[in-house]
C-alpha cells in the first residue's frame, strides 16, 4: 500500500486499522483506530489535513480531499460507500454516505444523517443530524428511519469484522 510523505506531512495511522494493499495514502492524514480504507481508495492530504476516526469505513474506490480553505474530518463510526468522492467537508458521527455521492466543499453532514446514493452535497449545504438526504443537488427527505439507522449501524459493524479477516491475507509482493 501506497504510505507517502508530502512536503514533511507524513500519513499517521493507528496499529490496528486496515488499509487496503492498493489504497493510497498521501500528506497529512490522520487514521484512527479500527478505521478501514478499501481497495483503490485515495486519501489525499495535500494542501490541508484529512482526519479519519475511529471506526470509519473507507470503501472501494473513494476519493477523500481536502482544499485549501477546508479540511476533511470524517467522525467515529462513518460509513463512506464504494466510489463517493468527498472534499473539505465535515461528516459527523455515524453517518452514511452512499455509493457514488458526492460531498462538496465547506458542507457538513450531521451526525447520524444519511446521504442517498448518487447524491451530490453541495457546497457550504449542511444536512441535519438524522435526516436522509437525496437528489442533485441533495433535499432532504425527511428523518431517517428506524430501519435505516440499524442498516448503517450494522454496515459499520460488518466492515469492521471484515476488515479484521483481511489483516493477515498475503497480498502478491507483502510476503
Amino acid at each position: 500500500m501506497p504510505i507517502i510523505e508530502y512536503q514533511g506531512k507524513k500519513p499517521r495511522i493507528a496499529d490496528d486499522a486496515y488499509i487496503a494493499p492498493t489504497a493510497v495514502i498521501i500528506g497529512d492524514v490522520i487514521i484512527e483506530e479500527g478505521a478501514n480504507v478499501w481497495f483503490g481508495a485515495v486519501l489525499r492530504g495535500d494542501v490541508g489535513q484529512i482526519v479519519i476516526g475511529p471506526r470509519v469505513s473507507v470503501q472501494d474506490n473513494s476519493v477523500v480531499h481536502v482544499n485549501r480553505r477546508h479540511n476533511t474530518v470524517v467522525k467515529a463510526d462513518v460509513v463512506i460507500g464504494h466510489a463517493v468522492v468527498i472534499e473539505g467537508c465535515l461528516i459527523e458521527e455515524g453517518a452514511l454516505i452512499g455509493m457514488n455521492a458526492t460531498v462538496l466543499s465547506g458542507s457538513t453532514v450531521g451526525a447520524g444523517a444519511i446521504i442517498a446514493a448518487g447524491s451530490v452535497v453541495r457546497e457550504n449545504q449542511t444536512i441535519p443530524a438524522a435526516m436522509l438526504a437525496a437528489g442533485v443537488p441533495a433535499k432532504v427527505k425527511g428523518p431517517v428511519s428506524d430501519s435505516a439507522k440499524e442498516h448503517a449501524a450494522q454496515a459499520s459493524r460488518s466492515y469492521q469484522h471484515v476488515s479484521k479477516t483481511y489483516k493477515d491475507v498475503e497480498w502478491p509482493g507483502n510476503s
